[in-house]
């Protein structure tokens, strides 16, 4: 605990006085350093887990959760009969994929074929999201493409287009590669460039027949409620489908996310450097102050007070400077993670640029997510840093000799 007489030492030296100038302008810089150092950090780690969420989202926009691949058997729906796993999820879907090639005039372009049953296509996610139009229903001979591919061909709803396949017919000239007339009937938009320029949706049958493939080669597609904790999903799913293949997101996106790790954690490591140095300036302004109160400290000491108040006394100033500029810094950062948006918008339209621009970064605003458990994190790493460089000089100040300061002063 700390005594009455340690109180008032401490608040007195907290106090700014003219003559100590430069020890003032030191604990200003640590205090901003530090403030500084924990609002930038909440404000990376927000728009780093923002961006992360958001890319998830748009991910399983477009993707199932998890996918089932047999080697040698025909899957069924009702397969997943844990009751459990069953109440964690939205939809089972059989689906199958393929290849081809889209023809139009001089135009040809290779594209996955992804194909689906007339009543299961309006359960996608990308059919139910706002950039949809047309049909929701994917009947025999139907065909769904992306905006995109629908503008650079200059396509519209309900015009026809030819898609030629690796699988071969015969004819009077010979053998030759299958093409097929199709209908449009909706276009979709994803948000990513990627995706909307190689997948085309197709009827299962349709591409089923044309590239005789068999009904065990169907995947199941899965989408649960909360896709968060993939992980443990997929091991609930291997205990039901022990000899077929198992793909999630998260396996198809790896890479991906694993960069996204990286980069977190080594921005995490900068910036707690930073308020690491600020931190350290502490030590400076210290230093100044026990010097500048030698002849106080012995006075302290001659009258009885403990080595132990004398360093509770110094710890405790730098304590405070450090817990307050970290609160400080908590504020600061949790409002400009919050306004962010706001932020960015003002700040393109003062020097009239694009930041961000979402054919880029594929945001169209400036996502953020406050995580708690972070927010904590910095804040415990930085008052524990304070706390650290603040012994050094609250130890000098309870071994200055009573004598020899008097003597000198």
């Amino acid at each position: 605990m700390i005594s009455n007489l340690e109180k008032e030492i401490i608040l007195r030296y907290l106090k700014t006085r003219k003559k100590d100038g430069f020890l003032n302008i030191i604990t200003i810089f640590s205090f901003i350093g530090i403030s500084l150092g924990v609002a930038v950090l909440i404000i990376v780690m927000s728009v780093m887990n923002g961006f992360r969420s958001d890319l998830i989202k748009k991910i399983n926009g477009f993707n199932s959760h998890a996918i089932v691949q047999s080697y040698n058997t025909q899957l069924n729906l009702t397969e997943i009969n844990d009751p459990n796993l069953l109440t964690k999820i939205d939809e089972i879907i059989l689906s199958n994929n393929g290849e081809g090639i889209i023809i139009k005039e001089k135009f040809s372009k290779g594209v996955q074929l992804r194909g689906y049953k007339e009543e299961d296509f309006k359960k996608l996610n990308i059919v139910n999201n706002k950039n949809f139009s047309g049909e929701k229903l994917l009947n025999k001979n139907g065909i769904s493409i992306s905006q995109e591919m629908g503008f650079d061909l200059d396509l519209n709803i309900n015009d026809k287009l030819s898609l030629l396949f690796p699988s071969s017919e015969n004819t009077l000239i010979g053998s030759l590669p299958k093409q097929k007339i199709f209908q449009i009937k909706s276009f979709f938009n994803s948000g990513f460039n990627d995706f909307d320029k190689n997948i085309v949706f197709v009827n299962i049958y349709d591409l089923e027949n044309i590239l005789k493939l068999k009904p065990n080669s169907r995947f199941l597609e899965i989408y649960f409620k909360d896709p968060t904790n993939i992980k443990q999903l997929k091991n609930e799913l291997v205990k039901i489908f022990p000899n077929e293949l198992i793909y999630t997101w998260s396996d198809l996106n790896k890479p991906l996310f694993s960069a996204l790790k990286v980069e977190r954690n080594v921005m995490f490591i900068i910036l707690s450097l930073i308020i690491i140095v600020a931190a350290f300036n502490i030590i400076s302004g210290l230093t100044i102050l026990v010097k500048n109160k030698t002849r106080e400290i012995a006075i302290l000491k001659s009258v009885g007070v403990k080595n132990r108040s004398i360093r509770k006394i110094f710890f405790f100033v730098g304590f405070t400077i450090g817990t307050s500029a970290t609160l400080f810094g908590v504020i600061l950062g949790i409002l400009f993670s919050v306004y962010i948006e706001s932020i960015r918008q003002f700040i393109s339209n003062l020097f009239n640029i694009n930041l961000f621009p979402e054919e880029i970064y594929f945001l169209s605003k400036m996502p953020y997510q406050l995580d708690i458990k972070s927010i904590l994190l910095i804040s415990i790493c930085s008052i524990i840093s304070t706390c650290l460089v603040s012994l050094f000089p609250a130890i000098k100040a309870s071994n200055l000799d009573t004598i020899k300061s008097l003597k000198y002063e």
